[in-house]
């Protein structure tokens, strides 16, 4: 009897799967941090066989290649990706066995890359899934503009050719098992949901319900903002990524904090938004450690710049060690953890700013004070609706535009909270008078804000 785990990743919207037998498995995709995977394998009592990667991912560094090296599996890789190792390249129709009974099957599914390939898993000659990295996704598609912008459209007609493919082979009742679509921006939209079939897919998705002229369209219209770090993930993953490193950092005081800071390196927050808001070092930024991390670190940190973390508990900083290390931030310089008024020197006092709703940005407003309104949503957010007279800077180019922030207190909000905590940050660091808006943009009508939407005023 076949088995198939699912391991999420929650911060970076992805997931890996371990499937196999009785004595052998097949990974998919798999993180950075291999030891989950080994550990979900040893739970599973069977030998990790092959590993397969779908594509060269651009989101974030596969553990594929320290994985087949470590376990002596096979490590099978698209023909058609240029990589800079040793692989077993495979090709549309290759099969591996992967158990008694249990066979591997690529199958060619150009779009999210050109090289890009599923994998169907067959049980005594009966499909039983298929893992579709960022080829069909639920509800949606893997985006198709990651490699090249002269191939987009090209890429997302092969999308809609490959999702038709996958549709014709398979039979409704097989699931659909994709790498991307549960928060990565590598989908061309977020899943509609949780899990799927090809049934499914075949009546909900729009790779199978519209033409193709009308599907590259809606595609190309809906796609958004690239991370900056993708970039360097994609040559990363074809020149062999290192092992990961997950030893603790160093341990550093409020001298050294002081000292690095003065540097220009960055220190970083992992605190809760609400704790970082009553009290933090002056020039600390906040990315808490429960959000979305790695998107956001990793999109706004200059590559390469030395950087400390400071938490609650050690926990946190190997927790936020291990997310970062996924997309190749690797070792922070050094870390702190504890109580925030040890993270500085004697005589001095810990910086804070404001937490509000909505509504007190409405009372302000109505009191006629003079506040600047920033709203740090991407562009595809802000053209739903946005509120009458905001600036807009979108949260990944603050950092180099905080000159562009009009003089007054900033107001600044997001969507729920989290952006806008890490937009007050970077603002308190600059020495702006800032006030973070802690509420989700549903409320901002509640308290009368005139919002500007599409061909209305409400």
């Amino acid at each position: 009897m076949f088995f198939v785990d699912t391991l999420e990743f929650e911060g970076l919207g992805n997931r890996s799967y371990l499937a196999g037998g009785s004595a052998a498995a097949v990974v998919v995709d798999p993180p950075r941090d291999i030891d989950q995977v080994i550990a979900a394998a040893a739970r599973r009592g069977v030998r990790i066989a092959f590993v397969a990667e779908t594509h060269v991912h651009n989101d974030y560094v596969t553990g594929g290649l320290e994985l087949a090296r470590v376990t002596g599996a096979r490590y099978l890789v698209p023909a058609g990706a240029h990589v800079s190792f040793a692989r077993h390249p495979v090709a549309d129709g290759d099969t591996v066995t992967v158990d008694e009974g249990l066979v591997l099957h690529a199958i060619a599914t150009p779009g999210h890359t050109p090289h890009h390939t599923s994998y169907a898993l067959s049980e005594n000659g009966r499909d039983v899934a298929v893992f579709t990295g960022g080829s069909l996704l639920i509800g949606t598609v893997g985006r198709p503009d990651l490699v090249e912008p002269r191939l987009t459209e090209q890429l997302a007609r092969a999308q809609h050719a490959s999702a038709h493919r996958l549709a014709d082979e398979l039979e409704d009742e097989v699931p659909v098992l994709p790498t991307h679509g549960f928060g990565s921006f590598c989908s061309s939209s977020q899943a509609a949901g949780d899990a799927t079939t090809i049934g499914k897919e075949r009546e909900t998705n729009d790779a199978l319900t519209l033409d193709v002229d009308a599907f590259v369209a809606r595609v190309l219209a809906g796609l958004d903002d690239v991370p900056a770090y993708y970039a360097h993930m994609g040559p990363a993953n074809a020149a062999g990524p290192a092992p990961v490193d997950l030893t603790p950092p160093g341990r550093a005081d409020a001298e050294e904090i002081a000292s690095r800071l003065a540097a220009g390196e960055w220190v970083v927050d992992l605190r809760s938004r609400t704790a970082f808001a009553e009290g933090h070092v002056a020039g600390a930024f906040n990315f808490e450690g429960e959000g979305k991390l790695a998107t956001y670190l990793a999109w706004l940190i200059p590559w390469g710049k030395p950087f400390t973390l400071l938490a609650d508990t050690p926990k946190q900083v190997a927790d936020a060690q291990r997310e970062l290390a996924r997309v190749g931030i690797d070792r922070p310089a050094a870390s702190a953890t504890g109580d925030p008024a040890d993270w500085i020197g004697e005589g001095e006092r810990l910086a804070s700013f404001p937490r509000a709703r909505f509504a007190d940005l409405a009372e302000v407003r109505e009191r006629g004070d003079d506040v600047v309104v920033l709203d740090v949503r991407r562009d595809s957010e802000r053209a739903v609706g946005h509120i009458e007279g905001s600036v807009h800077i979108p949260i990944h180019e603050l950092p180099r535009r905080i000159g562009d922030v009009p003089d007054g207190v900033v107001w600044v909000h997001c969507a729920g909270g989290m952006r806008a905590a890490i937009a007050a940050s970077l603002l308190d660091a600059a020495g702006r008078d800032v006030v973070a808006v802690d509420d989700g943009f549903d409320a901002a009508t509640d308290p009368g804000l005139s919002l500007v939407r599409p061909g209305r005023t409400d």
